[in-house]
């Protein structure tokens, strides 16, 4: 049995690479389950658009697009809607769920960390999920607040802890003494709990100028069929790039004490599980 080590990106360039590569692909062949996975969350910020009628609106970190298109399925006429990520081949999906669904979001190639956006170009900042990656938050959110109009709107979604995500970390208890391979979280590091602390979130928003800073905690019942488990265990987050590299054979006896892990999650047909997030908003 061979086992490779996966890396454990950090820097704005290896998170460049990891979305242009093994966990951008990941995501467009789990865009389905992903987004009825995050429905909860996406729900929540086009009500928030709704609410604020935000005219112009940047989806920071918008992936295969889910929350862009759902925004731009309700937006009133002259309402403009734009995402962007540095994910090429999620990029390319959104396009083509927008062309298919016939609706005018446009989607941008770019880092939002430092794309020179036109100052005050947007009335909203929303994003689900994908605003805890870049190497330099505090340079990131400076460079989205100058951005968005004065007194504009940053309105987002972040994971907490490990701990308060048992269901997200299990499957790393569980198969990391099996893999020695398997990179630690490195924490503060960009990743999916880089925001876990309240703290540190609320000052990388104030050292960034944004003003009238909430962050609360927030949480919603996720769902996925239960048949797209083993998807999901052996193709997303850090166990993902490690089961890619084993032999079938070792891979199938992992997976297979993984699934009797998660089957207290699993109920009529369903995963089920509680996502714990900070809810953050601010103005510009």
């Amino acid at each position: 049995m061979t086992e490779k080590a996966a890396p454990s990106p950090g820097s704005g360039e290896d998170q460049a690479q990891l979305w242009n590569g093994p966990a951008g692909r990941a995501w467009v062949e789990g865009q389905v389950m992903m987004d009825q996975m995050l429905h909860p969350f996406q729900e929540r910020l086009v009500a928030a658009v709704a609410a604020q009628q935000g005219e112009r609106v940047l989806d920071v970190g918008c992936g295969t697009g889910a929350v862009t298109l759902a925004i731009a399925r309700q937006q009133r006429p002259g309402g403009a809607v734009t995402g962007i990520d540095i994910s090429a081949p999620m990029l390319a999906a959104a396009e083509a769920r927008r062309n298919a669904a016939g609706l005018a979001a446009r989607f941008l190639l770019a880092d939002a960390e430092n794309h020179d956006f036109p100052p005050a170009g947007f009335d909203m900042l929303v994003s689900r999920f994908g605003v805890m990656f870049f190497g330099q938050p505090v340079a990131a959110f400076a460079n989205l607040r100058r951005a968005t109009r004065p007194g504009g709107a940053l309105h987002f979604f972040s994971w907490r802890g490990g701990t308060e995500n048992s269901f997200m970390t299990l499957a790393e208890r569980v198969a990391g003494p099996l893999l020695p391979a398997l990179p630690p979280r490195q924490p503060g590091a960009p990743g999916q709990f880089a925001f876990a602390d309240h703290d540190y979130v609320q000052e990388i928003l104030r050292q960034s100028g944004w003003d009238r800073i909430d962050i609360a905690p927030a949480a919603a019942e996720c769902r996925l069929p239960a048949d797209q488990l083993p998807t999901y265990l052996t193709r997303f987050g850090p166990l993902g790039r490690v089961m890619e590299r084993l032999e079938p054979a070792w891979q199938q006896d992992v997976l297979a004490r993984l699934l009797d892990a998660f089957a207290p999650f699993i109920q009529a047909g369903e995963v089920r599980f509680t996502a714990a997030c900070w809810q953050v908003t601010a103005k510009a």
